[in-house]
């Protein structure tokens, strides 16, 4: 595992064409055929979106907000980014989720430049570009990013703008110490476009996520070059021209949502401060104290460590299969620091040391599920540079290291999960046409702040109505594990490696056919459309429409009909905040007022979970109309 950029060698290898064409060909595939399928998710993608949507209505990109209440949880590049292709495409939801694709192929292009920054000499003399080729294709294949841009969230961004400042800051280091290895040199090479370009990627960064998106590439910096014993070439990295280009990106948004969200009184009782405004909510409650796990309110879920870890190897899947070699090897050249090469060693350290410091910083806070990938990048590197050395060398120690744990790891697994996807194909009873998922499901609230806890509804039933998806999976495993491995057992690793890929795309295309079909139980796209039907069919201009919970229950509806929603019982969570400023609208909701709606001059939209119940409770007071049901959801109506 070596570096390209070696005493007298300035530039990386070359981007090779066909290289490229393949990887954008599988984000073609796996990205843009997304765009259009399924609708908007309730809970945080919808959220995300609907507050880029209203930044347009309003034209204010300062302070986000949520059916018209402030939202303090997040930094607001995520909603400029979905506000200016719904600006530019209309507001829809595949215009919203542009972006998020466009980053993706910008993290498999990222990939694959410090792959070739890193790794030319890994990989086989004809083809200097294949571990960072395969390191691309890791991330473009892999489960982890594919999943977690289904829904619009940040951390592949992270992933993207951790990537570009590791580069950046490898190209610095190596600029100020090329002429000092190379007495041939006469002109030192620039440093400051990459110290520049390093500042402006983690204003990015930190306009994405908060805080750590500063955290992380300053952590890695100063931890490399203490490593390293390189710490003087801090002031040669162009401190000052580089914090003047951070702060012009960063501190502008800064100022002014501090500046028009200033602290104003807030309850007592409640464990707020006396007083409170954008800075207390974003700065301090929304890092500090989720990094300690109290923050105001709790409203996430919270990931045990050893299931994180876990995790981590599964959203690398399948290509999580050669990092025990890749990070064995990278261990081999970190303890034998005086016989490896400086390159060597200074790239396992890199990419070590920047898996480590994001996954022991969520070890020890607070932790969702996904936040471990902007570490993916990293260890993405590492196979890949792996998986090269086997390439060059069919009968060395990778090959032998890559074949050992096809067999043993990909291999069984792979056949194990085919058997059950096909056991379940074939034996799921077929539902009756038109069956609601919903009623073939389990119930599993305690799971659901967590973004995949609506998997544990899952029945042995349910999957009747996953019966193609189930069987692409079960053809698809065939390829990852037992095509792959008989290409790989002959020496034709790059075979393998391609058959591995294009299993791995049809597992995830059948992923994505099955969220098609989950989609009524966690967005409600369905439902919004029932309603502006008969909105554009019957005209009513005093319509209401009241979700019956809080906001993230169904949080879709406003998207889709363009209206605010009111809200029964619904001051928590995202909106209990924002909702102690004196311009929150009237849209918080009682039983009280319900009844007094349902009985008044207004057609009532109840969007609910527990229609039978409503029903009852809501006849004594007018007729109860059931407009449209999904995913165990229903709309009634008073008129």
């Amino acid at each position: 595992m070596t570096s390209s950029v070696r005493p007298g060698k300035a530039s990386p290898a070359p981007w090779n064409i066909g290289s490229i064409l393949l990887l954008s060909l599988a984000w073609l595939i796996l990205q843009v055929g997304g765009l259009f399928t399924p609708g908007l998710l309730d809970d945080v993608d919808s959220i995300y979106i609907e507050i880029s949507r209203e930044m347009l209505l309003r034209r204010d990109y300062v302070t986000p907000y949520i059916n018209g209440i402030r939202f303090f949880d997040k930094p607001p590049l995520m909603y400029w980014m979905a506000a200016g292709s719904m600006h530019l495409f209309g507001p829809y939801d595949w215009a919203a989720r542009i972006p998020l694709a466009l980053g993706v192929l910008a993290l498999i292009l990222a990939v694959y430049a410090l792959g070739l920054r890193l790794f030319a000499s890994a990989s086989p003399t004809s083809h200097p570009d294949r571990a960072a080729f395969y390191a691309a294709l890791t991330i473009a294949t892999s489960i982890g990013p594919y999943l977690f841009t289904r829904f619009y969230i940040p951390d592949v961004l992270l992933a993207l703008w951790m990537t570009l400042a590791i580069h950046f800051f490898l190209i610095a280091v190596d600029r100020i110490t090329l002429p000092a290895a190379n007495s041939a040199s006469t002109r030192p090479p620039a440093t400051l476009l990459p110290c520049l370009g390093f500042a402006a990627v983690t204003a990015l960064n930190l306009l994405t996520k908060g805080l750590i998106g500063l955290v992380f590439p300053l952590g890695f910096v100063l931890l490399y070059l203490l490593l390293t014993g390189q710490l003087p070439l801090l002031r040669k990295l162009h401190l000052i021209p580089s914090l003047a280009a951070f702060l012009a990106i960063a501190a502008p948004w800064h100022i002014l949502a501090a500046l028009r969200t200033p602290a104003i009184p807030l309850p007592a009782g409640l464990g707020l401060p006396a007083r409170g405004g954008w800075a207390w909510f974003y700065l301090y409650n929304e890092h500090v104290a989720r990094f300690l796990g109290r923050r105001i309110p709790h409203d996430y879920g919270q990931v045990p460590v050893p299931l994180f870890w876990l995790l981590l190897a599964v959203w690398l899947m399948p290509w999580a299969t050669f990092l025990p070699g890749a990070l064995a090897h990278a261990l081999q050249i970190l303890r034998r620091r005086l016989s490896a090469s400086q390159d060597e060693y200074r790239t396992a350290l890199a990419l070590t040391l920047w898996a480590v410091l994001i996954l022991g910083f969520f070890t020890l806070s607070s932790r969702q599920e996904y936040y471990s990938l902007p570490a993916l990048p990293a260890l993405a590197l590492l196979a890949g540079a792996l998986l090269a050395q086997a390439d060059a060398s069919p009968e060395g120690p990778s090959a032998r290291s890559c074949l050992q744990w096809t067999t043993w790891f990909l291999l069984p697994l792979s056949v194990l999960l085919s058997a059950v996807a096909a056991y379940f194909a074939i034996s799921a009873p077929y539902p009756p046409p038109g069956t609601d998922i919903s009623t073939l499901l389990t119930g599993n609230a305690d799971a659901y702040t967590l973004s995949l806890g609506h998997l544990f509804d899952l029945t042995g039933t349910a999957m009747g109505l996953f019966r193609g998806p189930l069987t692409t999976v079960a053809l698809a495993m065939l390829f990852i594990g037992p095509a792959s491995f008989l290409l790989r057992r002959q020496h034709r690793t790059h075979a393998a490696n391609l058959t591995l890929a294009a299993g791995s795309i049809a597992m995830l295309l059948a992923a994505h056919e099955g969220l098609v079909r989950f989609y009524p139980i966690i967005g409600s796209k369905q439902l919004a459309l029932a309603i502006d039907h008969i909105q554009q069919a019957h005209p009513g201009p005093g319509d209401l429409i009241i979700l019956d919970g809080e906001f993230s229950s169904g949080s879709t509806i406003p998207f889709y009909t363009r209206q605010p929603v009111h809200l029964i019982d619904g001051r928590v969570n995202g909106l209990w905040y924002g909702s102690f400023w004196p311009d929150t609208p009237s849209v918080f909701e009682t039983e009280a007022s319900l009844r007094q709606l349902w009985s008044g001059s207004h057609r009532i939209f109840l969007f609910t979970y527990n229609p039978e119940s409503r029903t009852r409770d809501l006849l004594p007071f007018a007729p109860v109309q059931t407009i449209a049901s999904a995913g165990g959801k229903s709309i009634l109506s008073n008129r």
